[in-house]
């Protein structure tokens, strides 16, 4: 079938675009390429979609462009464009809901009356709270501006699926990393900060955990829902192995063989402390199987900005 990926251009929208054209499906990517991070990191993670077989990209603001004629195209949908991020949505709230909120309601109402197969919407862990443990059942009380507007699409998603027929899947995507991660994620800023010999700033004691899902596992379970989603449903897509931040830092030191000095600073308002996803319904309905580990994947992702980082020395001009 051929599927609209939003945020097509991000960390996880280029992957997932990518997953799709290998599985034979055809793809519209769209990206308006907002400012939340440079340009030129999402040109890179283009690359290598812009010359593949049916895949097309259209660069558009979900806010202001027609989209039925996008929807035209397509028999299903993926949204995972997103204002991302928890600091700035303290001081920047009408760019998260406009993003988060108002773009979400109008790709819904084009996409109520469009015949689509799926719509798959992304959400995050955050619209738990402090404490991200559980299954989908647990109460969801959002704790930052940003995980306000994620929840108020997830409802909003919600209604136009119960009203109009949209069918809709909601994942809630706890903590992605993986090789393309945004640069102001922690494990990007951890592996910088390393590479340049710059201590780390740690928010909190740095016992702080995360159920941390590796990007390719992320992509299988955002497929498995496009393709076998319950309408209606709710799924939690995780690591499935939790682990806390210092762990994490000493991993990322040992790839670099680098030993971390550490900066404490307080906790950032709005953090969550732990999150632990359940994932028995999406490993029950989806045949979700989380395969890479927190150890496996951070070297992972480590060894791809380590090659990303000698690439960009190599390409500059003398």
């Amino acid at each position: 079938m051929d599927v609209l990926v939003t945020g097509a251009a991000g960390f996880i929208g280029s992957h997932l675009c990518e997953a799709l054209l290998d599985a034979g499906h055809g793809v519209v990517g769209v990206d308006a390429f907002l400012d939340y991070y440079g340009r030129d990191r999402k040109e890179r993670n283009l690359a290598a979609l812009r010359g593949r077989e049916r895949f097309t990209f259209l660069e558009l603001d979900l806010r202001t462009a027609p989209l039925e004629p996008v929807l035209d195209r397509v028999d299903a949908v993926i949204h995972a464009a997103a204002m991302p991020g928890l600091v700035r949505s303290w001081v920047d709230m009408e760019a998260y809901t406009s993003c988060n909120v108002v773009a979400v309601q109008r790709l819904c109402q084009a996409a109520a009356g469009a015949g689509l197969r799926r719509y798959v919407h992304v959400s995050t862990s955050s619209v738990y709270g402090t404490q991200a443990v559980g299954d989908e059942t647990t109460a969801t009380r959002p704790v930052s501006p940003y995980g306000v507007t994620k929840l108020a699409a997830e409802h909003l998603t919600s209604a136009y699926c119960s009203e109009f027929g949209l069918p809709a899947v909601t994942l809630r995507y706890f903590s992605i990393y993986g090789p393309r991660q945004r640069p102001e994620m922690a494990y990007a800023t951890f592996t910088e900060a390393l590479l340049e010999g710059r201590p780390l700033e740690v928010f909190g004691d740095g016992r702080q955990s995360r159920s941390n899902t590796f990007v390719s596992d992320c992509v299988a379970g955002t497929v498995a829902a496009l393709e076998r989603g319950a309408v209606g449903g709710v799924y939690n897509i995780g690591g499935g192995e939790e682990i806390e931040l210092l762990d994490a830092i000493r991993i990322i030191g040992d790839e670099l063989g680098v030993e971390p000095r550490l900066v404490f600073r307080p906790t950032r308002v709005g953090d969550q402390r732990r999150t632990a996803a359940d994932v028995s319904r999406a490993r029950r309905e989806l045949g979700y199987d989380p395969v890479v580990g927190p150890e496996e994947g951070l070297r992972r992702q480590v060894a791809w900005q380590v090659a990303e980082r000698a690439e960009g020395v190599r390409s500059r001009p003398a």
